[in-house]
């Protein structure tokens, strides 16, 4: 059983990757372009909040490709600790009080993508492959 679980991990973790990034994604979207739509106006573009939507659109979109991942999932795992202490952690101690609980998991399953890397289907993964040398092909 495990055996046949293991063969799946590259996978599940490209699933992870994929539906994180696109939930990230999202946020950015909604602060810059206004999409979903929101009863809050997007914050102005050269504002930490402006700033903030910047890192989520475009570092969502480099990690829904699965490219340069582990330094995007870096950047973005400081970011989600940096957005938890000063905007959620003032408000109360506990992450359900705050609002702070998905900065909590972003930056976690962030930095996870540091350690692991990509998983299958990723634009990291296709590199790698094709900078590899390969066997000599007998005749």
């Amino acid at each position: 059983m495990r055996d046949t679980l293991d063969r799946y991990t590259p996978y599940a973790l490209a699933a992870l990757r994929i539906v994180t990034a696109l939930l990230f994604l999202e946020h950015g979207t909604q602060k810059l372009l206004g999409f979903p739509p929101s009863p809050n106006p997007g914050p102005p573009l050269l504002s930490l909040l402006g700033f903030q939507g910047v890192l989520e659109l475009f570092g969502g979109f480099l990690l829904v490709l699965g490219l340069f991942t582990r330094p995007v999932a870096f950047l973005l795992s400081g970011d989600m600790a940096v957005a938890y202490f000063m905007a959620h952690a003032p408000r109360s101690f506990f992450p359900v009080l705050n609002g702070g609980d998905s900065a909590i998991l972003y930056c976690f399953v962030f930095l996870l993508l540091v350690f692991t890397g990509p998983g299958a289907w990723s634009i990291d993964g296709a590199r790698a492959r094709a900078a590899s040398p390969r066997p000599a092909q007998p005749r």
